[in-house]
């Protein structure tokens, strides 16, 4: 990242008063988009993004979701998909002038909700990263089998890293490991990842329970904006039927494919996932 393109430090004010850190990109009077990453992940997950959605004209908010990252953990350990949503509502409120959301994942999930479902928050349009109104559970299984291994953590940054390549063996290695500091944090002289544990006890029956399907759907029609879903090309986690069924079922949405892209699109392939939605923001902004 170029010294031009660093980040500005910035503190909102979540659902029930929770602080969630965020980096700012881009000029105060820029419309505002804000991208939220997924569950596991951190604000830093956008730090290729960012910069370059800035420097076509947006200013851009990427926070921690709570939980993550420097972002406060909830204090009673839930973590239900509510109040994901809640905070999301609370930081479209705070950074005013309907921004546009760009979610991933759990971000996606939780934008889906805060615009869909009453209080709708006022947004212009909505952006969902391989992440559609059912997930395939062959992929929520990987994803949480990952999030459980090394509870105790890691020795190094090194050996993090290495940890995140054996899982996505599509995505090439990093030049310099140290890169995965950001996902890191030290707990009793170990690297252990920078989220609170406590996320997992309900984070695999979160994301497909009884009804969450219609559920989401529901939201998707209610949300009344331009919706593109973004998928993975090789995504384990939306299947080519599952996305189409969304797309089917929702007027305003419309699809794009990021070939070679795994369930982290932005990560796998940032400048291939950029192509794919700056048209839509460019038609929108």
């Amino acid at each position: 990242m170029t010294a031009g393109a660093l980040p500005r430090p910035r503190i909102f004010v979540g659902r029930g008063g929770i602080l969630l850190t965020a980096n700012v990109w881009g000029e105060a009077s820029s419309p505002p988009l804000v991208l939220l990453h997924g569950g596991g992940q951190t604000r830093h997950a956008w730090d290729r993004t960012g910069p370059r959605l800035a420097a076509l004209g947006w200013r851009v908010i990427a926070p921690d979701l709570r939980g993550h990252g420097t972002s406060e953990w909830s204090a009673d350990g839930d973590y239900s998909l509510d109040l994901f949503a809640g905070d999301v509502r609370a930081l479209v409120a705070e950074v005013g002038d309907r921004p546009v959301l760009v979610g991933a994942s759990l971000g996606g999930l939780s934008s889906l909700l805060a615009t869909g479902e009453a209080p709708g928050a006022a947004i212009r349009a909505l952006v969902l990263v391989d992440v559609a109104h059912r997930p395939d559970p062959r992929g929520v299984h990987r994803i949480v089998e990952f999030m459980r291994r090394e509870p105790d953590g890691f020795a190094s940054v090194g050996e993090a890293a290495a940890a995140v390549s054996a899982y996505l063996p599509h995505r090439p290695r990093p030049d310099d490991p140290e890169g995965m500091r950001n996902n890191l944090r030290r707990h009793d002289g170990r690297w252990v990842w920078h989220w609170d544990p406590r996320i997992l006890d309900s984070f695999e029956g979160r994301m497909d329970p009884p009804g969450m399907a219609d559920r989401l759907l529901d939201a998707a029609r209610h949300a009344d904006v331009p919706i593109l879903l973004v998928r993975g090309g090789v995504s384990d986690m939306v299947r080519e039927d599952i996305a189409d069924e969304f797309c089917d079922r929702v007027p305003t949405a419309r699809r794009v494919d990021v070939a070679g892209a795994g369930h982290m699109v932005a990560g796998d392939r940032n400048e291939h996932f950029l192509d794919a939605i700056i048209p839509f923001l460019d038609g929108i902004g």
